[in-house]
């Protein structure tokens, strides 16, 4: 069945969220702050380890460095068109009228937990790959594996930042459906290079979401997403 993937992972989201509601009332403030700052570190990892895979390399038995200059180019034009369009205000202004809709008017931190939990589980080459696989082939496998890995980001997303976490089912159900639905047209774009910028760019994202976890909001995480886009057109002009 084309587009179970997506159905799997916005469900496993919904599910951490779920269980964050029986875990987080049973937590402390320092409990849910220490497990913020522990989701911040594991993110800040994730994001190093990605984008270090893209940006070395082993040449004559040295490590060396690539694609610095792409990096620069992406994220210094990606952020100039964020701030134009100002996706992250556009971000923050979902999240509130979310926050109204689902009755969570009281909730202050339910924006912050919706924006940042959203970043985190929408960035990265597995949504693009899984829901191109599911569309053409019905293979939902990559969307599978990572349907578990978002139940267990969001269960601790939940618990520490608020209940906005499990909402971020929502994008993840638009994204990961519309680029399903989508699949045979984006698959021409979806090169091995470009999949391979697409994930160093989106990885640099997520250590920019970590960021935010570790020492409050410092990025504007949502006005660098234009980068992922100048990534793919990089590799689609041979950058």
């Amino acid at each position: 069945m084309i587009g179970l993937g997506t159905l799997i992972n916005t469900g496993a989201i919904i599910a951490g969220g779920l269980l964050a509601r029986l875990v987080g009332p049973r937590l402390q403030e320092r409990h849910q702050n220490t497990l913020t700052v522990a989701c911040g570190v594991s993110t800040l990892f994730v994001g190093v380890a990605g984008a270090m895979e893209g940006m070395l390399k082993l040449e004559n038995g040295s490590i060396v460095s690539q694609r610095g200059m792409l990096v620069v180019i992406c994220l210094t034009l990606g952020a100039l068109i964020g701030e134009i369009i100002n996706l992250e205000d556009a971000f923050e202004r979902f999240g509130a009228w979310l926050k109204i809709k689902t009755g969570n008017a009281g909730d202050q931190g339910f924006v912050h937990a919706f924006v940042t939990a959203s970043l985190t589980v929408c960035i990265g080459a597995m949504a693009i790959v899984g829901s191109i696989q599911d569309g053409i082939h019905g293979d939902y496998s990559i969307l599978a594996v990572k349907s578990i890995l978002d139940l267990i980001i969001i269960l601790v997303m939940a618990s520490s930042l608020g209940k906005g976490a499990a909402f971020s089912a929502l994008p993840v159900f638009v994204l990961e459906g519309g680029m399903t639905l989508l699949a045979r047209v984006i698959q021409p774009l979806m090169t091995d290079l470009a999949l391979s910028y697409l994930s160093m760019i989106g990885s640099i994202l997520i250590f920019c979401v970590g960021l935010n976890l570790v020492w409050g909001k410092k990025v504007r995480v949502a006005n660098l997403l234009p980068a992922i886009v100048l990534a793919v057109i990089a590799a689609a002009v041979g950058l």
